[in-house]
C-alpha cells in the first residue's frame, strides 16, 4: 500500500474506491465501472497502476486503435490468451467476428487460462469511440458478466459523462466515478515529485512554483506541464551551472527564466511544433512574429476536416472569386458550368465559436453565406496543423 501511494500522487480517494471495488482476485467484483474526467486526470496511470500493483489478470484495450468491432473483440481475446503466458506473438490468434461469437470464445479462453474462479478486468481507455461502433456493444459489455457467466469486471475509461453513453432502449447501469482536475496544490506536488537526483528536492519545487506561477491560468493539463517542465528546467539551472548563482538566489534563477517561459507562452500545448524544435527555436533566438496566433490557436481544438472547411472559408472570403481558377485549377481554359443546388451543410459549430459569420439571409436558394473573421496570423497557424501552406493561395501575397 505504501508502495502504491508513492506511485499514485493525490488520488486516494480513487484508488481506495476502486480498492473496495476490486475486492480479492476470487471475490465477485461489480460488473461494469463507468471512470470519466478531463484529459491527463489520472484515469488511465491509476487504474493501470491498480491493476498492475495488486496483480490483477486484466488486458487494457485502447478504443482509438481498435475502431472497429472486430478488431476491439479479437484484441481483448487474444491478450488474455496470452496472460501469464511465455507464448510469442507467432501463436495462433483468435478470430471473432459478431459479439456472439465473443461470448462463447470468452468463455473457451477464461476455462482454458483457469480464470473461472477470480476476477478478469477488461479495461477499454477511450470508451466514448464504442458510440460509433454497432448499437449493442455498448449493453453487450455492460452486461458481459451476466452473459458469460464469469467473473468480469468491464471498465471504461473516458472524457464524457455517462449520460451522453446511456442508451435510449436503456441499459444495465455501471458504478460511476468521477476524477476531478487536478487543484494547483496537486499539481504542484505531482510535478516537484519529478525532480532530478543531481538537484535538491526544494530547489526543483520553487521552479515548479513559478512555472505553475505562469502557465496555471492557460493550461492545466498535467502532462502538458510535465513537458514545459522538462523543457524548460535546463535553462532555469543555467546561472547555477555557470556559477552565477546558487540555488538559493530565487530573483536571480526568476530574471533568468522569465523571458524564456514568455516565449514558451506563445507555444502553450506544443501542437504546432516538436520539443527539439522548441530547443531548436531558443538557441537560433527565432522572432516570435512567426508564432504569433498560436497561443489563440490552442484554444480552440478543431475536428480535422473542420481545419478545411475553415482554410477554404477564408480563401473563399479574401481572393476574388476570379482568381479561383488561377488557383485550383491546373489548366485554366473554359469550363462548363452547371447550375446546381447546394445541400445545405451545417458548419454551426464555427460560427458558435465565432470563426465563421453570417452575412447572408438564411433564406437564401443557394444557402446562406458567410464569412471567415479570423486573422492571418491565426489561419497560418490552423493551416501548418494540416500542412497546407495557405500563404501560396492568397491573391495578396502574389
Amino acid at each position: 500500500m505504501s508502495h502504491l501511494e508513492n506511485m499514485v500522487l493525490c488520488r486516494e480517494s480513487q484508488v481506495s474506491t476502486l480498492q473496495s471495488l476490486f475486492g480479492e482476485r476470487h471475490h465477485f467484483s461489480f460488473p461494469s465501472i463507468f471512470i470519466y474526467g478531463h484529459t491527463a486526470s489520472g484515469k488511465t496511470y491509476v487504474t493501470q497502476t491498480l491493476l498492475r500493483t495488486l496483480e490483477l489478470p486484466h488486458v487494457f484495450v485502447n478504443c482509438v486503435e481498435c475502431f472497429t468491432l472486430r478488431l476491439l473483440l479479437e484484441q481483448i481475446l487474444n491478450r488474455l490468451n496470452h496472460l501469464n503466458s511465455s507464448e510469442d506473438g507467432c501463436s495462433t490468434q483468435i478470430t471473432c467476428d459478431t459479439f456472439n461469437d465473443f461470448v462463447r470464445l470468452f468463455k473457451q479462453v477464461t476455462k482454458a487460462k483457469s480464470l473461472e474462479n477470480q476476477t478478469v478486468y477488461i479495461v477499454l481507455d477511450k470508451a466514448e469511440y464504442l458510440r460509433d461502433m454497432e448499437v449493442n456493444i455498448l449493453p453487450g459489455f455492460l452486461r458481459l458478466q451476466e452473459l458469460t457467466h464469469r467473473n468480469v469486471t468491464v471498465i471504461f475509461l473516458s472524457e464524457i459523462v455517462w449520460e451522453k453513453f446511456r442508451p435510449n432502449t436503456g441499459c444495465f447501469e455501471p458504478f460511476v466515478l468521477y476524477f476531478p482536475d487536478y487543484s494547483i496544490g496537486n499539481l504542484q506536488k505531482i510535478l516537484s515529485h519529478d525532480h532530478p537526483p543531481e538537484y535538491s528536492a526544494d530547489f526543483y519545487a520553487a521552479y515548479i512554483n513559478i512555472l505553475l506561477g505562469v502557465f496555471y491560468t492557460v493550461c492545466r493539463d498535467l502532462k502538458e506541464l510535465r513537458h514545459l517542465a522538462v523543457l524548460n528546467f535546463p535553462k532555469y539551472c543555467e546561472p547555477v551551472v555557470k556559477g552565477e548563482a546558487s540555488e538559493r538566489d530565487t530573483r536571480k534563477l526568476w530574471r533568468n527564466i522569465e523571458p524564456h517561459l514568455k516565449k514558451a507562452m506563445q507555444t502553450v500545448y506544443l501542437r504546432e511544433i516538436s520539443s527539439s524544435q522548441w530547443e531548436k527555436l531558443q538557441k537560433d533566438d527565432t522572432d516570435l512574429g512567426q508564432l504569433k496566433g498560436l497561443s489563440a490557436y490552442t484554444h480552440v481544438e478543431l475536428p480535422y476536416y473542420s481545419k478545411f472547411i475553415l482554410i477554404a472559408a477564408y480563401l473563399a472570403s479574401y481572393n476574388p472569386a476570379r482568381t479561383d481558377k488561377r488557383f485550383f485549377l491546373k489548366h485554366h481554359g473554359k469550363i462548363k458550368k452547371t447550375n446546381f443546388l447546394k445541400k445545405h451543410e451545417k458548419i454551426t459549430s464555427l460560427v458558435t465559436l465565432q470563426l465563421l459569420t453570417l452575412v447572408g439571409h438564411d433564406d437564401q436558394l443557394d444557402g446562406p453565406k458567410y464569412k471567415c473573421t479570423v486573422s492571418l496570423d491565426f489561419i497560418r497557424a490552423i493551416a501548418r496543423t494540416v500542412n497546407f501552406d495557405i500563404i501560396k493561395y492568397l491573391y495578396d501575397f502574389l
